[in-house]
């Protein structure tokens, strides 16, 4: 009966989970459309190379939000015959798909600035006028907004897909403040550092995009939880009663999950049925507390 219970807490988890992941993508895509329309017409209309490459890392950040939604939703599909430990890995899978996303738009904006600086003399430029300015300063204000909205929901539901789509956000954000910098410059009467802050945006781009194909990497391979989190379960199985201690924990991510095997120690002279109740206590409260491990292997050794 315990069993059954967690199995529908687990289900009811992943429901509401997945369509926190949906909202909070709607939510980008809408926001972003709307932002990189406004930063591509202010770049035309003021003349600004930068805010039309900040224009394009936007756009880009829709692209990112409908491949968080697809990954989220293969990721949420029960476990089937074909695989039968289910789909999380379409999470991190998304996120590497974004990461490169991330990377080509960063190199095309920074091969766009290099050919313009390439193009001309700095007397060449023209200086941007004072809407790029304004775009620059919305695009920091929203774009910040975003990324402590996105980030939040990430960590709730601890989604690495949601969670490389807030720093997609937040890369945007300072890929602004760049663009707000070499406007302003530009502005001042160096013409040139309008190109130069696309170079910077490109430079952003990139380390975003390696931030987010490390971590997406490290839940692909099978990589241990952190030191904290097998160190609670550890305390968990250790305070179930009829546990003697723990002689082996390990844990691996997969995707946003984790499975965990645990060997504990219980007294020899107990029948096995008593030991199975000790190992029972120690499943069901490790999934209760956890609701991010989605399978648990528990076995007894006699002491």
């Amino acid at each position: 009966m315990a069993r059954i219970e967690a199995e529908q807490r687990r289900i009811a988890a992943d429901e509401t989970r997945t369509a926190t992941a949906l909202r909070v993508s709607l939510v980008s895509i809408v926001g972003n459309s709307l932002l990189s329309l406004f930063k591509l017409l202010a770049g035309i209309f003021a003349h600004s190379g930068a805010m039309i490459s900040d224009a394009v890392h936007s756009a880009s950040d829709v692209l990112s939000s409908i491949i968080v939604i697809i990954g989220v939703r293969f990721a949420a599909k029960e476990a089937d015959r074909e695989h039968p430990y289910g789909h999380e890995r379409f999470e991190p899978v998304s996120a590497i798909v974004l990461a490169v996303v991330l990377l080509v738009t960063g190199l095309l904006i920074g091969y766009r600035a290099v050919g313009s600086i390439a193009a001309g003399s700095a007397a060449d430029i023209k200086a941007p006028g004072r809407l790029a300015l304004v775009a620059a300063l919305v695009s920091i204000v929203c774009k910040e907004a975003m990324f402590w909205y996105t980030r939040r929901h990430a960590k709730r539901i601890d989604s690495g897909a949601l969670m490389a789509e807030a720093w997609h956000h937040r890369s945007d954000a300072l890929s602004s403040v760049g663009a707000l910098v070499g406007i302003a410059g530009a502005r001042l009467g160096h013409p040139a550092l309008d190109p130069l802050a696309s170079l910077v945006i490109c430079a952003f781009i990139a380390k975003a995009a390696f931030d987010i194909f490390r971590d997406a990497l490290e839940k692909m391979v099978d990589h241990a939880c952190s030191e904290e989190t097998e160190q609670a379960i550890r305390a968990c199985a250790e305070e179930q009663e009829g546990v003697l201690g723990v002689d082996l924990l390990q844990t691996r991510q997969f995707g946003s999950r984790a499975y965990v095997d645990v060997e504990i120690a219980a007294d020899g002279a107990i029948t096995l049925s008593e030991s199975h109740e000790i190992a029972e206590r120690v499943h069901e409260a490790i999934e209760t507390r956890f609701p991010q491990v989605k399978h648990i292997m528990v076995h007894v050794n006699p002491k």
